[in-house]
Formats: structure tokens, C-alpha cells, sequence
């Protein structure tokens, strides 16, 4: 699904505890934190689906992320938000695991990070408005990529695959 300008985020403190609510547009413009979720979606041979931002995104246009992101909308939980965004970026459903969230700050966009994972041979059908394409990589071949040229990965990309790559793999 493509962006709505007049989405409404939660805006949290530090903490993550809800101060208030303003439009997406507000949120991104003022480096309010708010709230985001990303699911990484593996097959069964342990590659992970990377997925290249499409042009028009507001935010890192043609960068790689997650298999699918989002923010979390006003009032909506992150499980709920999670389960949402893989289903409108990639088409797919599957058990999500928790895995760890992040504070917010700079290194995350300002969005308190929830990352998720789940494992699916299903074929994924990517929202074009969202995603350019996607590419299957290795654990490895990714580390790789963000060595040689970390500027083409999301800083919040970044942040959970360091914290992946230090406490499990």
C-alpha cells in the first residue's frame, strides 16, 4: 500500500510511552519519535528476503531494508502492526517471532524498532508502491554489502542487522 500523508502516528518519549498523536508528514519533518516494526522473512535454505525501497519512498529511497517495515499506526500495537505490514508489502502470512526492540533515535530514524522474523517458502508479492524489487541474500553476502557500501542500507536496517549479527549469529 503507498503512503498516506495523513497517517497518524503515536508520538512517544524515550521510554516509548505515548505523549500524543501527529500526522506522518509532522512526525518526519520535526524528528518526533514514534513507533515502527520490522520483519525479516526467511526460506527454509536461511536466505533473507532484502527488499529495495521503491523511488517515491519519503524516506531512503532506493535503500535496502527489511523484508517489510512500517510504522506502527496511532493505537495500533506492534504484533497487530507487524502482521499488517507483511501481509501489505509482501502479500504474505506466517508466524512472526519477536526478536528484540530497539529505543529510538538517530540510529533508528527515531522510531522505537520492533524486529520480527518468521520463516516461509511462500512466494512473496510485493506492493510495487512500495518496493522495487526484492533479492534473496545470505546472512553473509549482506554483511558484505553493508560493509563495502553501508550507505545503500536504512540506518534502522543497519541497526537490527548489527544487533543480529552480534547476539545471534
Amino acid at each position: 500500500m503507498a503512503m498516506v500523508p495523513d497517517e497518524i502516528f503515536d508520538v512517544c518519549d524515550p521510554d516509548d510511552n505515548v505523549i500524543g498523536q501527529a500526522p506522518r508528514a509532522e512526525v518526519h519533518a520535526n524528528g518526533l519519535l514514534h513507533r515502527a516494526v520490522h520483519m525479516w522473512v526467511f526460506r527454509s535454505d536461511g536466505r533473507l528476503l532484502m527488499h529495495f525501497r521503491s523511488a517515491n519512498k519519503d524516506e531512503y529511497p532506493h535503500c535496502y531494508t527489511s523484508s517489510a517495515s512500517g510504522h506502527v499506526d496511532s493505537g495500533e500495537s506492534y504484533d497487530a502492526a507487524a502482521v499488517r505490514e507483511l501481509r501489505e508489502e509482501l502479500g504474505l502470512k506466517a508466524s512472526l517471532e519477536f526478536l528484540v526492540k530497539l529505543p529510538a533515535g538517530p540510529e533508528t530514524a527515531n522510531e522505537h524498532t520492533v524486529l520480527y522474523r518468521c520463516e516461509t517458502d511462500d512466494t512473496p508479492t510485493p506492493d510495487p508502491g512500495e518496493i522495487e524489487r526484492i533479492e534473496w541474500r545470505t546472512i553473509d553476502e549482506v554483511a558484505e554489502t553493508i560493509n563495502a557500501t553501508p550507505e545503500k542500507f536504512t540506518p534502522p536496517f543497519r541497526s537490527l542487522f548489527k544487533w543480529y549479527r552480534d547476539t545471534l549469529v
